[in-house]
């Protein structure tokens, strides 16, 4: 990427438990000339932080991809943690795929340390996205409460507003996950997009798709449809579909396609007890920040977009070096 490319470039940190979606969304993050990837936060939910911190590494390796990878928390901050969705995963959150080897090590800093010092290195131009539990940036705004006057945006994978959740009848799996995280979070005057269930479970590839990434960039392209294939005969035994539904690859596009997607203005609330624990309810005159919650998408057009950019991703790779 030129000093020029850099400058145009949406600078994005992205927060994440790889998982295999995960995954999908960081290969397609490295290989969008459009993104610059500061770096990686890892959070524990698909799978335990230490593994999710060693796939962080090992993803930037593959691309070939020089940004950071700072590991933050282990459990929820009230909560004891839910066992990791290795049965969506894989026991190492690549699939069928044996624990990678990696030569890199994690930055010193805990992500929510290094979030803040990033985002204040660079204000007002860091998209935040956070496609596991909310633990993270929860911290982060204990850490640093003014951060919210540094981030230019919180593009947030999670959330199921007026659609019934993925692990229960009400809650999606991120914020069930750390419910009282992602009530500090919404509560926080900063500009969010929520990019949640109502959405993501309208955008789906299928195997012919990743037979299309392989056969384009059979290095990086040939490891997605890999660890697709896991994935896909979950969402086979869940919904009785070949696909795989694309939740944390269709929060980054977002970012940079956000015409693609169409957006419904809430406050947002978490319950944090009860039988509807996780729910992200929409409510009226609680004073809080409106949230833009995506609602629909051109869903075709956002398939196409993750196809061509991921079909490019062996050639951006070699173009780094």
């Amino acid at each position: 990427m030129t000093s020029a490319d850099r400058a145009a470039a949406h600078k994005l940190i992205i927060d994440t438990d790889p998982g295999i979606d995960d995954a999908m969304a960081i290969h397609y993050a490295c290989a969008d000339s459009r993104i610059e990837l500061v770096g990686l936060t890892t959070i524990f939910g698909n799978v335990f932080i230490h593994q999710a911190t060693r796939n962080a590494l090992f993803l930037l390796e593959q691309a070939g991809y020089d940004a950071d990878v700072a590991e933050g928390a282990e459990h929820p901050i009230i909560m004891t943690p839910n066992p990791p969705s290795h049965y969506v995963h894989g026991d190492e959150g690549l699939g069928d795929l044996s624990a990678p080897d990696v030569s890199e090590q994690a930055d010193s800093r805990p992500a929510w340390a290094y979030i803040s010092e990033m985002c204040r290195q660079f204000p007002g131009e860091i998209v935040l996205c956070p496609v596991g539990p909310l633990t993270n940036i929860a911290r982060l705004l204990e850490h640093d409460p003014d951060i919210v006057c540094y981030v230019r945006k919180l593009v947030i994978m999670g959330g199921a507003v007026w659609v019934p959740g993925n692990v229960t009848d009400y809650a999606e799996a991120n914020i069930w996950n750390d419910p009282h995280a992602a009530d500090m979070v919404f509560a926080a005057d900063w500009d969010i997009d929520l990019i949640g269930l109502d959405v993501t479970q309208k955008i789906a590839c299928d195997a012919k798709d990743f037979d299309q990434i392989a056969e384009a960039s059979p290095q990086i392209g040939g490891f997605l449809k890999q660890i697709s294939e896991f994935y896909i005969r979950f969402y086979h035994s869940v919904l009785g579909r070949e696909v795989c539904i694309m939740h944390d690859p269709s929060a980054v596009i977002s970012v940079t396609d956000p015409e693609l997607f169409s957006y419904r203005k809430a406050e947002i609330e978490v319950m944090t007890d009860g039988d509807e624990i996780g729910r992200t309810r929409a409510v009226e005159g609680s004073g809080r920040r409106q949230v833009n919650v995506a609602v629909d998408a051109r869903c075709d057009d956002v398939r196409k977009r993750f196809l061509d950019i991921c079909a490019q991703a062996d050639k951006m790779k070699t173009a780094r070096g």
